[in-house]
C-alpha cells in the first residue's frame, strides 16, 4: 500500500511533495540550487539502470537553478513553480534543445521556438531538468526506459521516461501526453499520480501532433496535489491550437486542496474488458471499495461504451496515417512495426467510418450525464493489472482509451500494490470540466487510511 500521505519511490524511500518543495524554495528553507544538485545526483546514480533521459544537461540545469536562487535574492517576484525541476516528454519542443519524437527519422530535430506549455513553465519558474524518452512518435514502439521499480518490467508508454523519472526521484514533476492511455498507465505501473485533464485543457502548439481529435497533455507527480499545481500552470487558452478551451484558468489547486463538504460518492464501473484484468488486482479494488463502504455505488457504465475503444482506434490509426504521412514519404522502413501497422490500418478507414466515429464523443458525454447525477467520480482499473515483465511493450491501454475518447478527465492515484511487489493504481474519473472537483476526490483519497 503506497497511499496515506506519501508515495513510495523505487528505493522504498518516500518521494518528496512538490507541493513541499515549493513552500521550502518560498520560504528559503532550500534553494533551487540545492533541490536540482539533488536531483541531478540522483540522475547520474540512476540514469544507466533506468534510462529515462535522452536529454539531460547538468549545468544548464544548474545554469537555470542560480538564476532563480539570484532572482529570489534580489526580492524578485516569485511564480508558483519557482525552483521546481520538470522534466518533458521528448515530443514537446523546447528551443534550442533537441526534440526527436523518439524517432530516427528526427534525430538532430531542434525546434526554434518553445512549445506553449514550456513557455508557462519558464514564466512559472520552473526548471527544465530535460527531456524524457517516449516511445516512437507517442504510439507503441518502446523505447529504452525501464520501471525503476523492477528493471525487467516497462515502465508503461508512451510517456514512459517521464513517468520513470518522476517515481526514481529524479524530479519532482514531468509532463507527458496521452492518446489512448500514455498518463493514466505508466503512472499505475510507476507507482505515482499521473493527471490527464479534460480534452483541450492544456493547449498543444508545439508538441507533437499524432492525433488532432485525442492527444491529451498530461502531466506526473508523487501526489495529487502537487500534479494539481503543475496542471493549473499549463491550464489556458492558446489560439494556435484550435481545440484548446477559452476561459480563465481556475483556481484549481485552491479546488483540489480544500474540505469535503460531504462524503464522496465514488460509482465502481467494471469497464468493457474487465474480464482481461488481473485477478490479483480485481480483488484489490473491490477490496478498496469494501472499505470505502457506503461511500461506493456500482456503476454500469451506458451501452454506447461498448464499442468506445474500438471507435477510438480508427480516428487514432485515420489521424496518424494523415499526420505521419511526411515519415512515410522519406523512409517508411524506419519505423517500427507497431507504427507502420498502424499506419496501414489508418489508410484502411473510410471516410464515413472515419466520420462516424467522431461523433461518439458527444455520444459518450450525453451517456454520462445520468452517472455524475449520482456520483462524484468514476473509480475504475487504471490498467489491466502490474507492469508487464520484459521491454518489448509498453502495455495495453484498454482501460484508459475510452476516456480519451470521451474527453474526461481522469486521474492515477497510487494506492495499491501487489504483495511485496510492484505497484497499482487506481483511476478516477470526473466529468468533462471537472477537472477540479476530480483532484479533489483523488486527493481524498489518497489521503485517507485505507
Amino acid at each position: 500500500m503506497a497511499g496515506g500521505s506519501h508515495t513510495l519511490g523505487a528505493s522504498g524511500a518516500v518521494l518528496p511533495s512538490a507541493i513541499d518543495l515549493r513552500d521550502q524554495l518560498a520560504s528559503g528553507d532550500l534553494s533551487a540550487e540545492t533541490l536540482t544538485e539533488q536531483c541531478i545526483a540522483r540522475i547520474e546514480a540512476r540514469e544507466a539502470d533506468v534510462r529515462a533521459w535522452v536529454w539531460f544537461d547538468a549545468e544548464a540545469a544548474r545554469a537555470q537553478a542560480r538564476a532563480l536562487d539570484a532572482h529570489r535574492a534580489s526580492g524578485g517576484v516569485l511564480g508558483p513553480l519557482h525552483g521546481l525541476p520538470v522534466g518533458l516528454k521528448d515530443v514537446i519542443d523546447t528551443a534550442g534543445i533537441a526534440t526527436e519524437n523518439g524517432c530516427a527519422l528526427d534525430t538532430g530535430r531542434v525546434p526554434s521556438r518553445d512549445a506553449s506549455l514550456v513557455e508557462r513553465l519558464r514564466d512559472a519558474g520552473a526548471i527544465i531538468m530535460g527531456k524524457t524518452v517516449t516511445t516512437e512518435l507517442a504510439y507503441f514502439t518502446p523505447g529504452k526506459t525501464r520501471n525503476p521499480h523492477d528493471l525487467g518490467h516497462t515502465p508503461g508508454g508512451s510517456s514512459s521516461g517521464s513517468a520513470a523519472a518522476v517515481a526514481d526521484g529524479m524530479v519532482p514533476l514531468a509532463v507527458g501526453t496521452q492518446t489512448g492511455g500514455s498518463v493514466i498507465r505508466p503512472a499505475s505501473f510507476c507507482g505515482i499520480t499521473g493527471f490527464k485533464p479534460t480534452f483541450g485543457a492544456i493547449a498543444r502548439r508545439g508538441v507533437l501532433n499524432q492525433s488532432q481529435t485525442l492527444d491529451t497533455l498530461g502531466v506526473f507527480a508523487a501526489d495529487p496535489l502537487s500534479a494539481a499545481m503543475l496542471a493549473e500552470v499549463l491550464f489556458g487558452y492558446d489560439p494556435a491550437d484550435m481545440a484548446s478551451l477559452r476561459g480563465d484558468r481556475p483556481p484549481f489547486l485552491d479546488v483540489a486542496s480544500s474540505a469535503v463538504a460531504r462524503p464522496l460518492v465514488f460509482g465502481f464501473v467494471r469497464p468493457p474488458a474487465w474480464d482481461r484484468v488481473d485477478a490479483g488486482y480485481r480483488a484489490a479494488l473491490e477490496g478498496l471499495c469494501t472499505r470505502l463502504g457506503g461511500q461506493v455505488v456500482d456503476v454500469t457504465l451506458p451501452v454506447e461504451f461498448a464499442g468506445a475503444e474500438a471507435q477510438r482506434r480508427v480516428i487514432n490509426f485515420a489521424e496518424m496515417a494523415h499526420n505521419f504521412r511526411h515519415y512515410v514519404d522519406r523512409d517508411v522502413t524506419a519505423l517500427g512495426a507497431a507504427t507502420q501497422a498502424a499506419i496501414v490500418e489508418g489508410n484502411a478507414v473510410s471516410a464515413g467510418a472515419y466520420l462516424a466515429a467522431l461523433e461518439c464523443r458527444a455520444v459518450l458525454n450525453a451517456a454520462l450525464e445520468d452517472v455524475f447525477l449520482g456520483v462524484d467520480a468514476i473509480l475504475c482499473p487504471a490498467a489491466l493489472g502490474a507492469a508487464p515483465e520484459g521491454l518489448s511493450s509498453t502495455g495495453d491501454s484498454v482501460m484508459n482509451g475510452l476516456w480519451t475518447l470521451a474527453g474526461t478527465p481522469a486521474v492515477t492515484v497510487p494506492l495499491l500494490a501487489q504483495p511485496g511487489g510492484l505497484p497499482l493504481g487506481v483511476q478516477l474519473v470526473g466529468s468533462v470540466g471537472g477537472d477540479a472537483a476530480l483532484m479533489r476526490a483523488a486527493h481524498w483519497l489518497y489521503s485517507a487510511s485505507l
